[in-house]
């Protein structure tokens, strides 16, 4: 019922997980992520747990093959699941289960891999693959929308459209981004709007949250203020509206 692309950014070490479905809120189920160790996609006819296990273990350094592995052998009802995972260094392993529904199966590459069931056929998951691979100059998360635009231009869910997720962790526990459409006609393109709108102001916050290693963060918001005000000026230079569809203050009546 889903595809999804599982990957790690070779520049920055980001782990990041996008997937879309004619399946509602797929976002809350199909990605697993533990930020700087792995990240997990589990799908089909889906299993929560297999995806905070994986994830979970690929954590405490467990190979990805052997996680799969001993999850599939441990469930009766993995013949109609499906999974895939990548951990830091960058090795996958995937697992399709021979009752999941047509078409369904997955292609691992350097860095990534890319799984789906109820497609349209091996050219969603194959044209997702290539994106992914053509286009390294790419921001890792328009990498990720990019190559999911080109699953679905290949027929994509072929049941149609009504989810979409993508969530990217850097080298925190919260994530850098997580977006989700959770019923949309169009949600891949609902996320690109969620990303323009991420870009007027979340991801300048997100550069000061604490972290770790700073449990302050950064204490003085006036650098921030000012991207955020420079970014709003060159966008009124330009005439581009807003992405928002956030309203003003309330007026009240009388």
């Amino acid at each position: 019922m889903t595809w999804s692309i599982v990957a790690r950014d070779p520049e920055t070490g980001a782990l990041g997980v996008a997937v879309a479905s004619r399946f509602f809120a797929v976002g809350a189920l199909v990605p697993h992520i533990r930020a700087g160790k792995g990240a997990v996609a589990t799908q089909a006819f889906v299993s929560p747990l297999w995806g905070i296990e994986a994830a979970d273990r690929i954590a405490r350094g467990e190979a990805a093959a052997k996680i799969t592995a001993d999850l599939v052998a441990r469930d009766a009802g993995q013949s109609q699941r499906q999974i895939h995972m990548i951990d830091a260094a960058g090795r996958s392993a995937a697992h399709t289960g021979t009752d999941c529904i047509d078409w369904a199966g997955h292609l691992i590459g350097d860095g990534v891999s890319v799984a789906g069931n109820m497609l349209a056929g091996p050219g969603v998951v194959a044209e997702t693959l290539k994106s992914y691979q053509a286009n390294a100059a790419l921001p890792f998360a328009e990498r990720l929308m990019t190559a999911m635009e080109a699953g679905e231009a290949a027929g994509g869910d072929k049941r149609g459209r009504q989810s979409a997720a993508l969530r990217i962790h850097r080298d925190q526990d919260y994530p850098w981004l997580d977006i989700r459409a959770d019923d949309h006609a169009d949600p891949l393109a609902e996320l690109r709007r969620l990303y323009a709108v991420a870009q007027e102001r979340f991801l300048y916050v997100a550069e000061i949250l604490p972290t770790r290693e700073n449990f302050s963060g950064m204490a003085d918001r006036s650098p921030i203020d000012r991207k955020i005000a420079a970014e709003e000026e060159r966008r009124a230079k330009a005439g581009l509206p807003s992405a928002s569809h956030a309203s003003g203050p309330v007026t009240p009546a009388g």
